[in-house]
């Protein structure tokens, strides 16, 4: 008998091993890099790591086929075609720095705000937000006001945090989880080990969500409700729950402005606002003296049920005014049934089994604690239900009245902050009044007068002209969309291409793939970038972008800086920006060059943080040069260790002065090679006394100063009633020095609301539901981020085409068969696309992933890829813009608080058509050409070399 032949079956796949953060999508994991002779070979998750603990998703251990890209760039380029056409020269880095300076330079000197600096998906917005302050422009912002503002704004607004990076289910403790609107890109490795736990501990799990994909797919019960509807269903659920009697009283009184007592003289200038005493501290009914008293006076009992009567007002507790809304029949669970596509029984059983988990399983975990007014509990009482929540509820019209409305809904349970609740995550909790207000003069040769970006909390903190017009050209922070917290991107091109509010000259944008899926209506954004003036030039004269790869953008561009991949570069996931943390620990982390960025016979590439820091010393900005005129950091290594945002606060919060202090400190020459060594991350965990109770518990507001959160104790009570939105209605009423125009007065009388309530999108009420009776939807895949995954050969074996999902219904009526395709027209344009029938699926609903379709020759995929032939995009069927509505003005297709793109109240037909001849879905859009050649057809390597 032959010998049988030896295999080693556990080869080393390394001979060096690299701790660093992952960027395969926001969640920023921890990642374990292998090396092997000077390559990267393996990656997989860092056991030690507090977000992922070792797991990794498809994304993250694909990270090293994005590394490896063939559309990775390689050397600044400058346009020689026309724009679009991807026609490129590559330059040196010195022309192309000189360039952006020959742009900038008279801008700043003379209009700064001619700039419009703009990123997308970046990690670093606390820097790239000062580079801009210094440059002296108010025209910055990141991707959020396109993606899910107006969750994080309504979080802030009612309760200092939202879903997210702002805080997380307890769970370890939960019993009953909800989950609106949820895809699964963003966050998916702790929600995944989450769901893991619930399911384990046999706490039940219910998703609401027209489509069942992921997350609600192992939920134990799915809620197919009608997109736009959530806040409809919510505000049943609220309905329900006061009719019962269900709510948390004690935790309404010691926790929120529900005992607040508010102005009821219609006739007054502060009708609608608080009683306040001569401190402006809001007043509440004391119980035991009937008179009103500070909220926070040490022994008052607020009262809920009564108000007071002075100098002939009547001034009523918010818990009133909110008994009068949500206990009116109109927001019963029989008159809603219908809309949500949800029926009454089942709204009425849902809502008492949120009532049943939170007061009958009540948790209570002996711990002692005492409150900001200095009382001690020798408890720490909690109720197990929790809720999550994503862009399906936020990417509508009315979705910042919806997110108030869960967030309430939470609130009302008595299920933040508490065990089993919601949790924030540090530096959150921190309410409005503890952010900055949004800043806006540009004055030539200066540097902004604040920050960009912040929270209004009245007409007077509007971005505006003297003459009251928008002062940035996104017009956030205007009467438009007054509260617009993360600015509004998908709005920058119309408006500059409009010239309205002003026109400008150069447009900067960092990895957004405005040209693509990343706009409103591709369509229309291609031709506004390409568009000319009765002259021949551009209407948007310089077009800068940064990107690390050879994306649809990257074509429209005139100059190309490229950035490294992220495992090249130093970047830093700050506590200033989108820290890592945990409930019960502050945490941050960095990425480090694990490789070195390499690009051989080429110019190369450089992290696009140290180019900004270059550009900052070429063009003179304050805090970028010093009193000699040289470079103040020599990278952004060098600022993420030097620099101080104010004293003793810099972008990285451990192993600060001698390496012993965290949070608060002097600058550590070896702080990055101390985060190295800890395998990336800083992590100082919150005393057990401090852990739940955040907003109101003095050891959490004294543990938070100490590691530099806040510069003082800043306990809050949680806003059910808004008081700035109710100034914004009081303005549109007639009331105040700052008036909007005379034809906003109405939409902000009627949403800027104090209280959450409900309204139809307003794509809805403009289009005819005979025409478009259906609802089109696109969702993000766990195994793709955006654009990005395209290009990655691992990833497009997973999502390589996408169709568009049909309902039963709707297949049936049409007699769609499989292989069939089907013509989507909207109010705005039409696709030819290939359909797939979906069982799980609400019934007036289509949709598809997003951005994987791709324009010819991006990405260096080959014109025949899948994914440029069959793949699409539904943005062709949207507009930045609504129907006209014959009053001669044109509305912003945004939600009217916040100005976040409404792209989910798309409405549509669907009919059934032949396929085109070469079954390529409509319309296609021109190739572009390759600046970096074309990836090989066939892929294979070894040791992370090909």
């Amino acid at each position: 008998m032959g010998k049988q032949p030896e295999f080693d079956t556990s080869p080393p796949v390394s001979d060096e091993l690299r701790k660093t953060t992952c960027y395969m999508c926001a969640c920023r994991c921890g990642i374990n890099v292998h090396l092997k002779d000077g390559q990267v070979s393996y990656i997989e998750g860092n056991r030690d790591h507090p977000v992922n603990r070792g797991v990794l998703c498809a994304k993250g251990s694909a990270g090293i086929m994005q590394h490896l890209s063939p559309a990775r760039l390689r050397a600044p380029l400058r346009r020689t075609g026309p724009r679009g056409s991807g026609e490129f020269e590559e330059i040196t880095w010195e022309e192309a720095l000189e360039t952006a300076v020959r742009w900038m330079k008279p801008l700043r000197e003379t209009a700064p705000e001619k700039l419009a600096f703009f990123t997308g998906r970046d990690q670093s917005q606390s820097f790239t937000g000062w580079w801009a302050q210094a440059f002296g422009t108010p025209n910055y912002a990141a991707h959020g006001g396109f993606c899910s503002v107006n969750m994080a704004a309504a979080g802030i607004y009612t309760m200092g945090g939202a879903f997210w990076e702002f805080g997380q289910p307890d769970w370890e403790r939960t019993k009953l989880f909800m989950i609106f609107g949820v895809a699964e890109d963003h966050d998916s490795n702790p929600i995944k080990m989450g769901l893991g736990r619930l399911k384990e501990r046999g706490a039940k799990v219910i998703g609401v969500n027209p489509i069942r994909s992921g997350y609600n797919a192992i939920a134990d019960e799915w809620v197919g409700i009608t997109p736009g509807t959530d806040g409809l269903f919510i505000l049943a659920l609220v309905h329900e729950l006061m009719r019962a009697g269900k709510i948390d009283l004690d935790y309404l009184i010691r926790y929120t402005n529900a005992p607040f007592l508010v102005n009821g003289d219609a006739g007054s200038p502060d009708h609608g606002l608080f009683l306040r005493d001569e401190n402006g501290t809001p007043l509440v009914r004391d119980r035991a003296t009937g008179k009103p008293v500070p909220h926070d006076a040490p022994g008052v009992e607020p009262d809920l049920a009564q108000g007071v009567r002075i100098a002939g007002t009547t001034h009523r507790p918010v818990l009133q005014l909110m008994a009068e809304r949500y206990l009116d029949p109109a927001y019963a669970p029989e008159a809603v049934a219908a809309r949500c596509g949800i029926p009454a029984d089942r709204i009425r059983r849902i809502a008492a089994e949120l009532a049943r988990t939170a007061f009958e399983e009540e948790i209570v975990i002996d711990r002692p604690w005492t409150d900001w007014k200095g009382q001690r509990h020798e408890k720490m009482i909690g109720r197990p239900v929790s809720f999550h929540a994503m862009r399906g509820i936020s990417a509508h019209s009315n979705g910042f009245q919806t997110c108030r409305a869960l967030h309430m809904l939470q609130i009302l349970l008595g299920s933040v902050e508490v065990p089993g609740g919601f949790r924030f995550k540090p530096p959150y909790p921190k309410p409005p009044e503890a952010h900055p207000r949004p800043h806006c003069k540009a004055r030539p040769g200066q540097p902004l007068d604040g920050p960009h970006l912040g929270y209004p909390l009245g007409p007077e903190d509007l971005a505006l002209t003297e003459d009251g017009r928008p002062a940035r050209i996104d017009k956030a922070f205007s009467w438009e969309n007054p509260l617009s917290a993360h600015g509004m991107m998908h709005m920058v091109i119309s408006n500059a291409h409009a010239g309205d509010p002003y026109p400008v000259d150069t447009l900067f944008l960092y990895m957004a793939n405005m040209a693509w899926n990343s706009s409103m209506s591709t369509k229309r954004v291609i031709e506004m970038l390409t568009d000319t003036d009765a002259n021949g030039d551009h209407v948007i004269p310089h077009i800068i972008v940064s990107d690390a790869y050879s994306s649809e953008m990257v074509a429209y561009a005139d100059l190309v800086l490229p950035d490294t991949t992220y495992l090249e570069r130093h970047d830093c996931i700050s506590l200033l920006d989108r820290p890592i943390s945990e409930a019960d620990a502050a945490a941050d982390s960095l990425r480090w060059p694990v490789i070195a960025p390499e690009r051989p016979g080429h110019a190369g590439v450089r992290g696009f943080q140290s180019v900004l820091l270059d550009l900052g010393h070429r063009l003179g900005l304050p805090g970028m040069v010093d009193e000699e005129g040289n470079p103040a950091y020599a990278d952004y290594a060098d600022y993420m260790v030097r620099h101080e945002r104010r004293p003793g606060i810099g972008p990285l919060a451990g192993w600060r002065g001698d390496g012993s202090a965290h949070g608060r400190g002097a600058p550590n020459p070896a702080q990055i090679e101390r985060y190295i060594e800890n395998g990336g991350f800083w992590l100082a965990h919150i005393p057990e006394e401090a852990q739940y109770f955040k907003p109101w518990n003095a050891a959490y507001q004294d543990w938070a100063v100490e590691t530099g959160l806040y510069d003082s104790p800043q306990p809050y009570v949680f806003n059910l009633y808004s008081e700035p939105m109710r100034r914004f209605q009081l303005a549109a009423e007639g009331h105040g020095h700052r008036q909007p125009p005379d034809h906003l007065r109405a939409r902000l009388s009627e949403t800027m609301d104090p209280l959450p309530f409900w309204y139809p999108p307003f794509e809805e009420t403009a289009v005819s539901e005979d025409d478009f009776p259906l609802h089109a939807l696109t969702q993000r895949p766990m195994a793709m981020y955006h654009s990005w995954g395209s290009q990655n050969a691992w990833l497009r074996q997973i999502h390589g085409v996408n169709p568009l999902y049909v309902p039963r219904k709707v297949w049936d009526a049409h007699g769609f068969e499989e292989g069939d395709w089907a013509r989507l027209t909207s109010p705005h344009g039409e696709i030819t696309v290939p359909v797939a029938l979906m069982e799980a699926l609400n019934g007036d609903t289509v949709w598809t992933w997003n951005a994987i379709g791709k324009r010819r020759g991006a990405w260096a995929l080959d014109e025949t890829a899948r994914e440029a032939r069959e793949g699409f995009l539904l943005n062709h069927l949207i507009h930045e813009l609504l129907p006209p509505k014959g009053d001669g003005l044109r509305w912003a297709n945004s939600d009217p608080v916040t100005g976040q793109a409404a792209w989910y109240d798309l409405r549509v037909r669907i009919d059934k058509t032949t396929p085109p001849d070469d079954h390529a879905s409509r319309p296609a859009v021109p190739a572009q050409r390759s600046p970096v050649g074309r990836g090989p057809r066939n892929l294979a390597f070894k040791g992370g070399k090909a």
